[in-house]
């Protein structure tokens, strides 16, 4: 071919025509540097049918391609995905293939690199950011620019410290070949349920089939060791899979478990890799060398050469929908890569979102049940206390029933969790004297208090602060209280109830790398933990089989707001929390403190009542026309001039087609109306579910413009209304 179409790396274009120098061999999918202006970028050959450009011109017009790299070419089922979805989520594809190219440094032929760790030597002069550099380096081995990231330095204060000899490079080979599991390393022994759903998912694979499954098991019941058996399968036959989970924290304990029953780790993928580590990864699933690789959702876009068979575990999971750049659900992208690979499915849940319900119910979706736990384990008791009938002592937060069944477990020698999410020690700090209330300056959310790190922290921007000895508004001293409780203050009444208790706060801020993680399960398996106070992060995955009572502060948390979800999540996170316990032969029992012991949510939770709650929330959708039954798509305005990002959302709002079937409601300013310190104002589309919202949004957007610094971006299938 002498004329090429490229996506290249930059968003704000399209599709650009090169010239293919002689010699030069390129065909869809090969990865190129192609010039633009004075610079060279990467970009990828793409079907000129597939993707049309505004930019055609002339052959005498043409720029030459600068190179062919030395890596393995996005493979069409990948290229048919990320078309799919810049279509569907309305980005750029420059912007989703971004994602498939998470690895520039992969795309080089080198095959070693330098990297740099501590030797232990300390420098003969030390100075507070060395000091600092050397306590946070510890262990950690990468780049200069990883090292001084981690570290919070400069690059100079990493290279000081090279030239001293407290920090020596090391050659690294970053394409040494990954072990190849063993599908018959450790066979395990299923139980009946366990084996015929292994036996179908084992017959998708086996027969290459576009096949997405529901494995809808109760929280205990061996869902992992059954899509285990599809993936010793996928082994057999040489093709690779991919497994998907929700959170960061959840790789290190599944890297074990995997290795227990194939004799070897997969490939990991998420954002705690180094550079030479992601490089090593990306080369070995290009080429099909890597059989399991299990990562976050980016994991998704990577180039695998043979796709055999994805799984989505805790597939219910929020966190599958990305909230920055592309807005993609990993969950539903995943089917849609299952379609275009030719591969099965598998969306493993204890609680399976509507959307996957309403799929089963209409015959797209399989659905296997495993309707009991495995072997001698049962079901948690679960029972409600209710906060107004029985509050707990004035300052405190823990219930006494809940306080006597901590100390019943603790006399047995047994472990307890407490769960509340929401980080940090209060939510809110104010001054009780003249009531000022500590705001962040770049959002509208207040400032989230840290006794740990002795910080006010904003959850939104990643803003901190000291807090101060001393009112800001009215300048009186020791006037700052603390309103409300998280983890930390629950943690401080853990140790005034249980002073002898050994204790753990796990959330995001404590738990933030797979290593991390591992750290915390050796803890509770060696018995080194009574009590564990954590958020969202221990509500999933984890396996304690000591662990007995669970107690969850504030059930009713995530049921205001006015999110449709609302419920829904509630029942989910509560379901997935009290799942912790009991998971052994020893019985578990969970509290969950509510001041609505009565609403629908807590009765389905206390009387084990999952598919009436589910019944009665998706008949409430039906009627609302709300997801799955209708669509929806957010368009958010933001802007530093709160002018400019009113009058930008008023004038897309008077542009709004009059479509049948189709609403626009707003714009309202944001429920956080101001977000990294700009100003925020939301339209919400609502249409009925056989409407192309999309391309409707994408005419009526096309057709208008705005001032250069309002920015505009649309989030099809919203879960999140900030």
């Amino acid at each position: 071919m002498s004329r090429a179409r490229v996506i290249i790396m930059n968003a704000a274009l399209g599709p650009l025509d090169y010239r293919v120098p002689q010699g030069m061999i390129v065909a869809p999918g090969s990865i190129v540097i192609a010039p633009l202006g004075p610079r060279q970028l990467i970009g990828v050959v793409w079907e000129a049918e597939r993707m049309p450009s505004d930019a055609e011109v002339g052959d005498n017009r043409l720029r030459n391609l600068v190179a062919v790299l030395d890596a393995p070419p996005i493979p069409a089922p990948l290229r048919r995905l990320i078309e799919w979805t810049a279509n569907y989520y309305l980005a750029p594809p420059a912007s989703v293939l971004r994602m498939a190219l998470a690895s520039t440094s992969a795309l080089d032929g080198a095959r070693t690199v330098t990297e740099y760790r501590a030797t232990g030597e300390l420098p003969p002069r030390m100075t507070p950011q060395r000091e600092q550099a050397i306590e946070r380096i510890g262990d950690r081995q990468g780049l200069i620019r990883e090292l001084a990231i981690a570290a919070g330095v400069s690059d100079a204060v990493i290279r000081g410290l090279v030239k001293v000899g407290a920090i020596e490079p090391v050659e690294v080979d970053i394409d040494s070949p990954f072990p190849r599991p063993d599908p018959d390393f450790h066979l395990p022994a299923l139980s009946a349920d366990q084996a015929n759903a292994a036996a179908a998912l084992v017959e998708d694979v086996d027969t290459h089939r576009f096949a997405p499954t529901l494995l809808d098991g109760v929280t205990g019941s061996g869902k992992t060791e059954v899509y285990f058996e599809a993936i010793a399968a996928a082994i057999r036959a040489g093709r690779q899979t991919l497994v998907l989970l929700p959170e960061i924290a959840l790789t290190e304990p599944f890297l074990r478990r995997f290795e227990a029953r194939f004799g070897t780790a997969p490939v990991a993928w998420h954002s705690d890799l180094r550079q030479s580590q992601r490089r090593r990864a990306w080369r070995a699933i290009a080429s099909g060398e890597a059989l399991v690789t299990v990562g976050a959702r980016s994991a998704l876009f990577l180039p695998y050469a043979n796709l055999g068979l994805i799984v989505v575990d805790e597939a219910h999971e929020t966190s599958f929908k990305q909230e920055e750049g592309v807005h993609y659900h990993a969950r539903d992208v995943a089917v849609m890569r299952g379609l275009f690979e030719t591969c099965p499915v598998v969306l493993a849940s204890a609680t399976p979102a509507i959307e996957t319900r309403q799929q089963v119910a209409l015959g797209r979706y399989a659905e296997l049940k495993l309707p009991g736990r495995y072997g001698a384990a049962q079901l948690p008791t679960i029972e409600a206390i209710d906060l107004i009938a029985e509050p707990p002592m004035r300052g405190r937060w823990i219930a006494p029933t809940l306080v006597k069944a901590i100390d019943a477990a603790r006399d047995r020698g047994e472990q307890a969790l407490l769960f509340l999410n929401r980080r940090g020690y209060a939510p809110l700090t104010l001054c009780r004297t003249c009531g000022h209330r500590f705001q962040c300056p770049n959002c509208t959310a207040w400032m989230v208090e840290h006794r740990l790190i002795r910080r006010l922290a904003c959850h939104h921007c990643g803003h901190v602060e000291p807090v101060p000895e001393k009112c800001p508004e009215c300048g009186n001293e020791d006037t700052l209280v603390a309103c409300g409780p998280g983890v930390e203050r629950i943690a401080d009444e853990v140790a005034l109830l249980w002073p002898d208790a050994r204790r753990a706060v796990v959330t995001s801020d404590t738990i933030c790398s797979p290593a991390k993680a591992a750290e915390f399960v050796a803890r509770m398996e060696g018995g080194d933990i009574d009590i564990v106070i954590g958020t969202q992060l221990v509500t999933k995955g984890y396996h304690f089989p000591n662990l007995t009572v669970v107690g969850v502060i504030d059930a009713d948390l995530g049921l205001g707001g006015g999110d449709l979800r609302a419920a829904e999540r509630t029942f989910q996170q509560i379901s997935q929390v009290a799942g912790r316990a009991g998971r052994s032969v020893k019985p578990g029992h969970v509290y969950i403190q509510t001041h609505s012991p009565q609403a629908s949510v807590m009765q389905a939770l206390v009387k084990g009542e999952a598919d009436s709650f589910y019944e009665a929330e998706t008949a409430a959708r039906r009627e609302a026309d709300a997801p799955p039954f209708g669509r929806y798509a957010a368009i958010i305005i933001s802007a530093e001039d709160r002018a400019a990002a009113d009058d930008t959302a008023r004038e897309i709002k008077r542009s709004a087609p009059e479509v049948e079937g189709m609403y626009v409601y707003g714009p309202a300013p944001a429920p956080l109306a101001m977000l990294r310190g700009r100003h925020r104002f939301r339209l919400l589309v609502h249409a009925r579910r056989a409407l192309d919202v999309q391309e409707v949004i994408r005419a009526w957007l096309g057709a208008l413009a705005w001032p250069p610094k309002v920015r505009v971006t649309v989030d099809v299938d919203p879960y999140n209304f900030l």
